[in-house]
This record gives C-alpha cells, structure tokens and sequence, in this order.
C-alpha cells in the first residue's frame, strides 16, 4: 500500500465510530504513533479502527471569499485532508512491515474518514459511540494549523468513551515494566478510575500501582506546618489506598496490586511513575492532590510529558464503587 493508493471509506454512517477506537490523525508523527498503538489495542480487542482527519476553513478565508471561492477552497482542504490520511494509513503500513514487537490488527479492519469541522468537536461527537478515542500527545500544526496539542487538552475532559494519549517514542521505550499505573486522590472519579485500571491490567496481564501523591505546603500553608504531623499524614493515606486495594481484589482476584504514596507534586510524581509503566490512568478531574486535574498544571504534566500512553477515564455510574466503605478506611467527603 502505498500513499497515493491507500483507500479511504466514504460511507455515509448512522453512527461514526460506533463499537471502534478512533484515532485522530493529523500527519504528524505523534499521530503515527498514535495509530500505531490503535492497531495493536484494536487487535488486542478484537475491534476495527476509524482513523479520522478533520478540517475546517479557516475564519478568514471564509469571510474573504464569495461562495464560487470558497467552493474552490473547500475542494482543496479536503484534498489535501485525504492526502494526509493516506499517509497515515501508507505509515501504518510501513511499521507493519517491518514488524513491530506487537501485533497490530489486519489491514482490512483500518477505517479512514475526512471530516469537516473543528477536530476537537469532531472528536468529541465520535466519542459518544466509539469505544476509545486515540491521539497523540503533540501535533506538528495539524492541517490548517490544528494543534493537535490543543485537541489532546480539549478532548479528554469532555469525551463519553475513554481516551488515549500516545506520546512520542512511547511505543518503543526500553526497561518498561509489566505494571499500569493510576494516580488517585481519595474521590469517586478516582475510584472508577481504580477500577478501569485493574481491567486494563488484567487484560495486560500486568500488575497494577496505586499511587497517592501527597503535595507538599505551599508558602500560605508553611505557618501551619508545626501543627501536621507529616508521617500520620502518609500513614492515614497509605492505610486508605490499602484498602482500596483489597477492594480491588474483590472484583478482579488476580489482581496483584502494588500501593505507595508519595510526597510530591502530582503531576510531577504521575509523570515519573510513568517512565517505566506500559499504561498510566487518571480519573477526569479530582480533589485534593489531584485539584483541577486535566484543568490545570497537573494535567499539562501528565498529558503532555508523561512517557507512556495515558489513559484518560470519563466520569459515569458504576455500582461497584458502593461497596467501597466496606473493604476499609476511605475519604468521608468527595
């Protein structure tokens, strides 16, 4: 398959991406690892990818023009979409080729749709029928200057399906450990996100950390200092992220679970958890340690300078975090 020849599938649909992970791709490299690591999740779940190039003309050229122009430079935008999506899919097919230490799903199962409009709103509406959404941690420009940097911000605070955050030469790290991580902070969110990373570690048949990061004071919180005792501090915590862990267990029995806390900022501590992980997890926002996360500070560090893919869990109902309580010691307020 070549980049002049790859196909690409016009097919109207009731449903774009229903039952597929879908890749945002905007011919950067970091988009090519992020197909790239869609192909080996989708083989790995028996699901077919939708890789999705989206585009829009740019404000003032729309205003400048008369329709018959505008007409003229939509047909280019969309030429020039295609064209990047069969690089893609050509690049994909490249990296197969000369193999990859992970399988990737056949060719035939590796979808390809141009899209008109904002990527990030794009991708969003994708992800109210996809079962994940894939990108890359930072885009060179994107087409038309769509940072894909912006869209990897924008897109995991508000999807409905989980997403995925592939950074740059995450696919072929050396010295990774067989170990997902998930950062957490006592909250509910935290919880799901807990419970999305023990069936991502079954799955891999890796174990599963549990880590708690305790930020340090700040310089307004210093004159209360005398008055914490630091180590009971890390002790309640550990003895509540231990008991999360037996929670844990209790759903997923082969589940090894490893737990620490750590002092620390956030977003610091989650991406140095994540140099070693196959997989680091986050909940959509937190309390505590984790205030503002993928809002803030906390969510720049993790999503764009973690080392491994970031998973990212969308808020939802879950039946199982009732129970919590009675596996031990947890947080009273969220």
């Amino acid at each position: 398959m070549t980049a002049n020849n790859a196909p690409l599938d016009d097919t109207q649909r009731d449903a774009p991406g229903a039952g597929a992970i879908v890749v945002g791709v905007d011919g950067s490299e970091q988009s090519y690892d992020a197909l790239t690591w869609a192909a080996a999740e989708a083989a790995r779940r028996d699901l077919d990818v939708e890789a999705v190039m989206s585009y829009a003309i740019p404000t003032f050229v729309a205003t400048a023009m008369d329709a018959g122009y505008a007409a003229l430079d939509d047909r280019a935008l969309r030429s020039g979409a295609e064209q990047v999506l069969r690089e893609a899919l050509a690049e994909l097919e490249r990296r197969r080729a000369v193999g990859q230490p992970f399988k990737l799903v056949d060719a035939d199962r590796v979808r390809a749709y141009v899209e008109t409009g904002d990527p990030s709103g794009t991708l969003l509406e994708y992800s109210h029928n996809a079962k994940l959404i894939v990108l890359g941690a930072r885009g060179r420009g994107g087409f038309m200057g769509r940072l894909l940097g912006s869209v990897s911000s924008a897109v995991p605070p508000h999807a409905k399906c989980p997403t995925v955050v592939v950074p740059k030469g995450s696919l072929d790290r050396e010295g990774v450990d067989d170990v997902v991580v998930v950062g957490v902070d006592g909250s509910e969110r935290a919880r799901l996100a807990m419970l999305d990373a023990a069936r991502e570690a079954v799955a891999r048949s890796c174990a599963l950390r549990v880590v708690w990061a305790l930020p340090p004071l700040t310089g307004t919180q210093a004159w209360v200092s005398a008055a914490i005792d630091q180590e009971a501090v890390i002790a309640e915590m550990q003895e509540q992220v231990d008991a999360a862990a037996e929670w844990l267990r209790h759903y997923f029995p082969e589940l090894v679970v490893q737990t620490c806390v750590v002092e620390g900022i956030p977003g610091q501590v989650l991406v140095k958890q994540s140099e070693k992980a196959r997989l680091l997890i986050t909940g959509t926002r937190g309390r505590g340690g984790f205030t503002g996360l993928l809002l803030g500070s906390t969510s720049q560090a993790v999503l764009h300078h973690a080392k491994s893919p970031v998973l990212v869990v969308p808020n939802r109902k879950d039946r199982r975090v009732e129970n919590r309580a009675d596996f031990g010691p947890m947080p009273t307020d969220d």
